[in-house]
Parts: C-alpha cells; structure tokens; sequence
C-alpha cells in the first residue's frame, strides 16, 4: 500500500499540477526510493498485561516496513521494541480474568499460562507441540479449560494435574462390543434350555459372571467416545461450572465448482492458475449444534426446527408465484447456524444466537440447562439483511439473570439490556446515530462506546452509566477518534485524524474534558504522519455537505470546489467502493489515493463530488439496505441527484460531468454510463463487477439473494444487460490476476460491447495486478488514463 503513494506523486509530477506547492526538489527518482512521502502514521495500539505500556507499528525511519515501539504512561517518548521485548510480550486484551479479576490464563507461543496477580507469578499450563487454543476458567474457576486436538482438558490449579473432558474422535461411530448376543425370541430359549440341563455350563457361568463384575468393579472407567463422523468440528467450549460441553459440527459441501483465475506473467514463462472462490448460489455446508451433559453422560442434539418464524418465506418470494405456492403448500424450517453459548458467570443460564442461512433472521435464545429447551429472549426480523455495527454476537453479562446486546430494531445499531428470567428488554441508548463499537467495563457499570451522535462524519468515545442511561463524551477532537481502552480503565490510546491530516497516536485520561488532572489535553504522541514535503502543499479540506435525495432522503456528500473552475464548469464524481464503507467523514480517508487525485483535478478545474450513496455505512439500517434487490438503483440515484445538485448550485455544465471509482464505484460508472447516459458523459470503471451471478456468495446473496431463486434482482442489477445504453467515453481498468472482482467480469462486457458495435470503449489490462494494485508503474498508468479521459472530454463544447 505504501508504494502507492509514490504513483499519485509521480502522477503528479508528471502533469505538473502543483506550481504552487513546494515540490520542485523532489524527483521522480527520489520519490520512487522513498514511498514514505506523505509520512508515517503509528497503527494497531495495543496495551500490556502491565496496563501502563502502550505498544504500536510504526516506521519513522523510513525502513522497508513498520518496527514495534512503545510508550508508558510515565514516559511518552516512543522506543523501539528490542527482539526479547516482542519475545516475552504479552498483550491485556488476550487475557481472561477469573470473577474476582485475581488471576488470569492467556496463550503465548501455542501454550497456556497462569497468572496469580497476588504473588505475581507466572506458571507454563502447558508445553507440546500441539497448539492449545480458547482457555477458560471453569469448574467454579479450579480449572483451567483448554482445546487440543479437537478435544477439552482440564488442568487443576491447586494439584496441577490436567483432565481430558472429551474423546472426540473422527470416523464412524463407536462398533457395538465384541460377544453381543442377538435377541430373539429362539436363541433365548435355547440359552435357557442349555443351561437347565448341562451342570458344567452353569459353573463355569457362574465364575465367568463373578470375574465380570470384579473386572468391572475395578476398571478404569472409560472415557465416552463421541464420533463426529466426517464433520468439522467448531466452537468447542465449557460452562462455567463443568457440567456442560456444547460443539458444533459442519457438514461440508462436495461438488462446488471454484472458479480460476489464469496468472499469465510467471518466473517460469508458463501460465499458472490460481485457485480462487465458489461464485453466488454454490451449495453451502450443513451444521448440527450438540451440548454434551457430562453429569448424565447424554449427547442432546439442539434442534431449532420449531422456534419461532423458522419456516417464513422471505417477501421477494411473492414476485415468484409458483415458487411461492410451492414452498407455502410444503413448508421448510430454514437452515440455520447457532453460535454460543454464551454462559452467565455461574453458569446457571445460556443464550445462544441463531442465525438464518439467509441471514434474514437473528434469534437469542435462553437454552434452559433443566428442561434443554429453547426460549425466545429476541427476534430481529430484515426482509433485506441482519447487519450493522455490533450485531453479532452478545456484549456480555451485567449479572447472572441480565445481559448486553445491539440489534438494529430501531433503524440504528443501539444497546439493549434484557432479564433471561422476566424477558423484560431495556435500550440503554437511542436516537439517529449508530453505536459502532462497545466494551463492557470491568465492574459492569459502564460501557466504554464509540458512536457517530455528533455527527455521521466524527467518531467520539463515551462513559455510558448502565444504571442511569447517562453518556459522557470524553474524547473532543474533530475528526476520528479510536479508541484503546488501558486494562485499569484510566487511560486512552487514541488513533486521531482529520480530512487533511492523517493519523497520530494520542495518549488521554478516561475523564470528560475539564476532569481530567494528568494530562489536561490529549497528549499528542507521535508528529511524524505529515513529512516536510506534504506539508509543503495546502491539501484541501473537503466540504461536508448534504442534499435532498428525489425521495425525500437526505444524502451526505464531500465536495471539492475548484479555486478556479474551468470555464466549461466540468464535474467529476468519485464513486467509493462497497462492502460496507464510508467515506464522507472528517478523518483521513483509506482512500487516500483518491484524495489526492481529486485534490489534483480541482486544481485542474474541476468540480468534485464524493457521496455516500444508499448502501454506505454510518447512516442505520434503511440506508444500509437501500440497494436491497436492486444494486444500480438508489445508490445511482444518489449520485444523478448528486449532479443536479452541483448544476443548481455552483451552475457546473450538465453536459460535461464524469464519474470514477473501483470496485462497487467502478460497477456504478458502469450503470451511470448505461442506465444514465445523458447525465455521465465519461467514466472510468476499475475492477468492476460486470455481473453480480460471477461474485462471491457471502456478500451477494444478501443483496440480491441467489441467481436461481431471485433472477428478477439480478437482471435489474448487472451492468452486463444494459451495455447497449452506453453513448460516452468508457474506459475499463481490470488487474488479470483479480482473485476478488475476476478479469472475467471484463473479458465478459468486452466481448457484449464489440457484439453491440461500441467504439467510444477501451479496456487497460493489468496482467500482475490483483483487486487492490501494488505496483507504482500500475497505479500511475491507471490514473494517467483517467485524467486523460476527462482532460479530453469533459473540457471543450459539447
């Protein structure tokens, strides 16, 4: 990612965009050598188990990649790491606490310790050459629990011995005992008649019987073996007092067909394939959720056949009438995936999340230890998707009867309290913004939570009092705020940016502004992610705006105006990629290349427009949804309303606006240039998916659902059936060695564009790139290509 900040300066240089910025010592040569020229930003802060050290990547002395250095909350000057440091390293947030927070276990080097935070000593649980995963404390806390090899053991912390829990094994089942006798009714007689009538028989009976029941008197007792078949085992796990073990086993799918992506450019000088992913609608694996009751020796499978709404049919089925009449006449519990359980301290309740395969369903679900019986605690139903920030999974337990968890049932991603013995659910936030990330304080009073309620564009850091429902805003800072929360829960690393200064590291007290007695301000840490040459030129800062959407929908955007615009009054779009992003924010943008090609063409005259689009994050649920079964509609509409924005209010040249962006940016170019070819006059689509049936499943079958059971919402939302609309200048830029978006995508519209005699198209292969370019020559061919294209068409009379 760093060589491609090198390609922006030489494309810069190159077009000699900046005679106002002081640049001109720089080379093309030098700036190839040294790809640190914006500067180097700290990244992933993480806390000690000691809670006073502050360890983060960083390369302030401009090496090939970033070294580990530290800072304590007594001296902030950062240190780089020596190899023993990182060697006996141990980081807080890998630590599992007992209740009284006395002790902890943790994993280092693929082996478990213990700490006694009492006498400060350290012991080695375990040492082999296996790897031991997910310790825990159970057993009312006496034991340290473990996975190895697909198997639980327990080690004793007062004896030190360990326990295997388990004897899980793969293959068929356990094969009945050797001398197991058939039943019927003749061989029983005839048993019974020989032992009536032959005295030698009856003796040496009669000895084998007291020598059975000695041996089985005096026998070790066996370890009940379980078979998982063929199946992957997952999630193994304990309850918190020992009684209860629960797994999961996932059948996978044969028969997948995976796609392949050719690499043509080789050391060897032969082309290679490389293996690459199932496309959309492939079969998945089948899974089966088993709690093991180790006090009764019993194996229960969890069936989930019968919890509420597990047969509804999704409402897109309606466009589909003898598919809905079909599945309404023969009803089919939908499958699904239990993750969990997750125990309450003392193990006297379990909740389990299910999840529909169609991920249109999340349950909670109190699995009742007596009965094993499932009870709905909550059910969040979306006829489009289940997402949003913090909705997997549970927050954690306040006490043994009431636990944490964010749902979306709102429109927004907030906290909600419920009691597992009342049902009684409780918000402990609300409002139109988003609860983006939570932690639950040590002593379960607080939760430590980040949230966008000043604005969709900052992210701030609150106290929130569980109790009372009251927030307190601790970090002030315009901009971004990250926030690593110290293992005593009185200092902060803060990862802080703003739109035109990218991040440094922060050192703060957990205290709201004018409370706090160490440091009055943030304690700025590191000064080195703006270099002496960036500074040197006045990197805009992008106007925060917003505009009213044709259906009422308020749309935020970023705008970039030209000190000097074109007399042509040109615009440009850029389009953001997808998954689920943001970008109109006030913090330094992942798309940093981007920011400063757009930079570039307002210095150029241009007129720039950044939108977050229906379907972006930041802004609830609806918006996240709005692309539901039709990809190429709001999140388009967005943009057109986009441009009669900026043709109303800065009077930019309708006939002479473009459009750019990768990935879902460059899938939208392409629907702005075929669907709306009388707004987009020229666009430049990179990496872009031509036809959704050739993505992946886990993203595109949320949107659109599959191929063959929703092709209505597929052929409204591939570019690849609209391509006759196209009339502007188009210019497609794929890497062939794409594992993500496939050079096939394409290959694909090539080949409709020539079968539709379209002349106004190119297509620039990439034959060594992958989704995301490495190469400084490839990232500056590409942006080359597109400052052309609109140099030469959206300037001069149309």
């Amino acid at each position: 990612m760093l060589k491609c900040i090198a390609t922006f300066l030489l494309l810069f240089l190159t077009l000699t965009i900046f005679p106002q910025a002081k640049l001109d010592n720089l080379t093309v040569e030098k700036i190839m050598r040294d790809p640190k020229w914006i500067g180097t930003s700290p990244s992933n802060p993480q806390w000690a188990a000691d809670g006073k050290t502050v360890f983060f990547n960083w390369n302030p002395d401009k090496a090939i990649s970033d070294s580990l250095y530290f800072i304590t909350t007594d001296s902030k000057t950062p240190v780089k790491a020596t190899v023993r440091q990182k060697q006996n390293l141990v980081y807080a947030n890998s630590l599992l606490y007992n209740k009284a927070r006395t002790a902890y276990t943790y994993i280092k080097d693929a082996d478990i310790f213990y700490t006694d935070i009492k006498t400060g000593k350290t012991k080695r649980i375990t040492e082999t050459t296996e790897t031991e995963t997910n310790p825990q404390f159970s057993f009312n806390e006496t034991k340290i629990v473990c996975s190895r090899s697909q198997n639980l053991y327990a080690w004793n912390i007062v004896t030190g011995e360990t326990q295997q829990l388990t004897n899980l094994k793969s293959g068929s089942g356990s094969s009945a005992k050797a001398g197991t006798e058939n039943s019927n009714q003749q061989e029983a007689w005839l048993k019974r008649d020989q032992l009536q009538y032959f005295e030698v028989l009856r003796s040496r009976k009669e000895k084998k019987d007291l020598a059975d029941a000695y041996t089985k008197d005096t026998k070790k007792k066996e370890l009940r073996s379980i078979s998982i078949d063929d199946k992957i085992l997952q999630g193994l796990s304990i309850s918190p007092d020992g009684r209860f073990i629960s797994y999961t086993l996932t059948k996978p799918v044969t028969g997948n067909k995976n796609t392949i992506v050719p690499s043509y450019v080789t050391e060897t000088g032969f082309t290679t394939d490389i293996p690459a992913r199932t496309k959309v609608g492939e079969l998945t694996g089948s899974s089966e959720f088993f709690i093991y009751d180790r006090e009764k020796d019993t194996v229960l499978s969890v069936k989930t056949d019968s919890i509420p709404g597990i047969n509804d049919l999704p409402d897109y089925i309606k466009d589909y009438p003898k598919q809905s009449e079909e599945k309404t006449k023969k009803p089919i519990p939908r499958s699904v995936y239990v993750y969990g359980p997750y125990w309450s301290e003392k193990g006297e309740h379990a909740v389990v999340e299910i999840r529909s395969d169609d991920n249109k369903d999340r349950w909670l679900m109190l699995w009742d230890t007596a009965t094993t019986k499932l009870k709905l605690l909550d059910r969040q139903r979306d006829e489009a998707w289940i997402g949003g920030p913090g909705t997997f999974g549970i927050l954690g337990w306040i006490d043994e009867n009431s636990f944490c968890f964010q749902s979306e049932a709102t429109g927004y991603s907030h906290i909600y309290l419920i009691n597992v013995a009342t049902g009684e659910k409780k918000a402990l936030t609300e409002g139109k913004y988003e609860v983006q990330k939570a932690q639950l304080s040590k002593d379960k009073k607080y939760f430590h939570i980040s949230t966008n309620e000043v604005n969709p564009g900052e992210q701030h850091f609150y106290r929130l009092n569980i109790a009372t429902g009251k927030k307190e805003k601790i970090t002030t800072q315009t901009g971004s705020n990250q926030v690593t929360v110290s293992p005593d829960e009185k200092y902060l690393a803060v990862l802080y940016s703003y739109s035109n200064k990218p991040w440094e590291l922060y050192l703060q007290e957990n205290l709201p502004a004018g409370r706090q007695v160490k440091w009055p301000e943030p304690k700025q840490i590191t000064f080195k992610a703006q270099s002496d040459e960036f500074k040197s030129y006045a990197w805009k800062e992008p106007e925060l705006i917003s505009f009213t959407a044709r259906d009422g929908a308020t749309v935020y955007a970023r705008l970039y105006k030209p000190a000097n615009p074109h007399p042509d009054k040109p615009a440009v779009l850029f389009v953001h990629g997808a998954g689920y992003l943001q970008n109109v924010h006030k913090w330094w943008s992942s798309y940093f290349r981007e920011y400063m090609f757009n930079n570039m063409l307002a210095d150029n005259g241009y007129y720039v427009l950044d939108i977050d689009y229906r379907g972006s994050a930041g802004y609830g649920r609806d918006w996240r949804t709005g692309i539901y079964r039709h990809m190429g509609g709001k999140d388009l509409t967005d943009n057109v309303d986009g441009v009669n924005y900026l043709v109303k209010n800065f009077g930019v040249n309708p006939k002479h606006v473009g459009l750019y962006g990768g990935s879902y940016g460059g899938f939208i170019t392409l629907m702005g240039l075929f669907t709306e070819p009388n707004v987009f006059v020229a666009g430049a689509a990179l990496r872009p998916v031509t036809d959704w049936a050739n993505y992946n499943h886990g993203y595109t079958s949320n949107i659109l659902n599959e191929p063959f059971t929703d092709s209505i919402a597929y052929r409204k939302s591939s570019p690849f059936y609209f391509a006759e609309g196209l009339k502007g200048d188009l210019l497609i830029c794929h890497g062939m060695a794409d594992v993500n978006v496939h050079y096939q995508d394409a290959v694909k519209l090539s080949q409709r564009l020539i079968e539709l005699g379209k002349d106004n198209w190119e297509l620039a292969s990439y034959p060594m790139e992958d989704h995301g370019f490495i190469e400084p020559s490839s990232w500056t061919d590409e942006y080359k290509r597109i400052f052309k294209l609109f140099e030469r068409v959206l300037k001069g009379s149309r």
